[in-house]
């Protein structure tokens, strides 16, 4: 018998100074038995990072031909893909020729290493972007999570704060070059 899905009720507060946005989220997010709380915050983190009318939650973790969160045109075409962790590059390069842009946001213990690894076979890549979450700021971040989560997210000159009843985080995300 397969796990359940566990459900997830964020309240998140984004104040993005770096775009103007300035909005409160009320999302109800299901962490995949499969799934770590980091890897929930850092799909939470993502959504902040991105946020907008049309962004939405996918089945990635899941659904492998789907990315964590994207956004799509209303005709159903794929604008915006974001994927959270270390994808392989067979995947990425099937995303880029799906999407207007991918996005990725790796965090684990070395995300600089697979970069290095998979990074030769992507610079036909033109849509891509690569950013690293060092993996103590990962975890910091995963241990902000509550089922019943209310967030502020700061974002100014590239700095993100994250505040919660569990604490504060301050990050960086570095972006790699394809």
């Amino acid at each position: 018998m397969a796990l359940k899905s566990t459900v997830y009720k964020a309240q998140i507060q984004i104040a993005d100074m770096d775009r103007n946005y300035y909005e409160d989220h009320l999302l109800v997010v299901a962490c995949h038995s499969s799934e770590t709380e980091i890897r929930l915050m850092m799909r939470l983190l993502a959504f902040s990072l991105h946020a907008q009318e049309r962004l939405e939650f996918a089945n990635g973790i899941s659904e492998p031909d789907e990315p964590d969160l994207w956004v799509k045109t209303l005709t159903g075409e794929i604008d915006l893909w974001i994927q959270v962790g270390q994808p392989d590059e067979k995947a990425l390069l099937k995303a880029c020729g799906r999407a207007r842009k991918v996005v990725v946001y790796a965090y684990n213990q070395n995300p600089r290493l697979w970069w290095e690894k998979i990074a030769p076979k992507l610079v036909k890549a033109r849509n891509l972007e690569v950013y690293f979450v060092e993996h103590q700021s990962a975890e910091a971040l995963g241990n902000l999570a509550d089922q019943r989560l209310d967030l502020q997210v700061m974002i100014q000159e590239g700095e993100i704060t994250l505040r919660s009843d569990g604490g504060e985080v301050g990050l960086q995300v570095s972006r790699m070059e394809v």
